[in-house]
C-alpha cells in the first residue's frame, strides 16, 4: 500500500473573508453602495452559536408534571433560530461591526442579537444582509465566491 499524504488536509487555517455590497439603502458620500466585509465562520463556530440558543428538557404535561413513556421521562428541545441567526450576523459581519460600542449605544441596544433588527429595520435590507452572511457561511442556497469573483462581479 502507497504512503498516502495528510498534507493535502492541512488547510491554511487563517479565518476567510468576503466583501460584498451591501444594500442599495446604505451609499456612501458619492452614492456608491458600501460593502459589508463577512468574516466566514467556522462549522465550529456556527455549531457553538446554534447550541446556545437550544434548550432540552423534560416535557411536561397541563398540570406542570413530568411526561412519562415507557417508564422514561419524555425530553423535549426548544430553539430560537431566529435568535441564533442573528447572532450569526453579528459575529460574522466585521463590517459594518454590530459589536461596536458606539454603534449599539445609538440604537440604545444591549443584546447584540437585537443590533441586526435596529440596524437593518426595513424588510429588504433586513433580508439582504441575512442572505449574503448566511451565503458567505455557506448556509444559503448559492454559497458566495471568493473575494475576487465577487469584486469582478460588481465591475
Amino acid at each position: 500500500m502507497a504512503n498516502k499524504s495528510l498534507k493535502y488536509f492541512m488547510r491554511d487555517t487563517t479565518p476567510k473573508t468576503v466583501i460584498v455590497p451591501g444594500p442599495e439603502t446604505f451609499k456612501d458620500e458619492e452614492g456608491k453602495v458600501i460593502d459589508f466585509e463577512i468574516k466566514v465562520l467556522t462549522q465550529s463556530e456556527i455549531m457553538k452559536i446554534n447550541d446556545a440558543y437550544r434548550v432540552h428538557r423534560a416535557a411536561r404535561d397541563k398540570k406542570g408534571n413530568p411526561l412519562v413513556l415507557n417508564n422514561e421521562v419524555v425530553w423535549e428541545t426548544e430553539r430560537d433560530n431566529a435568535r441564533a441567526s442573528r447572532h450569526m450576523i453579528v459575529e460574522a459581519l466585521l463590517y459594518p461591526n454590530l459589536k461596536d460600542p458606539e454603534l449599539m449605544k445609538h440604537y440604545n441596544c444591549v443584546d447584540v442579537t437585537d443590533m441586526p433588527l435596529h440596524v437593518f429595520p426595513r424588510a429588504d435590507e433586513y433580508q439582504h444582509v441575512t442572505k449574503i452572511v448566511m451565503q458567505a457561511l455557506g448556509l444559503g442556497a448559492d454559497e458566495l465566491e471568493d473575494e475576487e469573483d465577487i469584486k469582478d462581479a460588481k465591475n
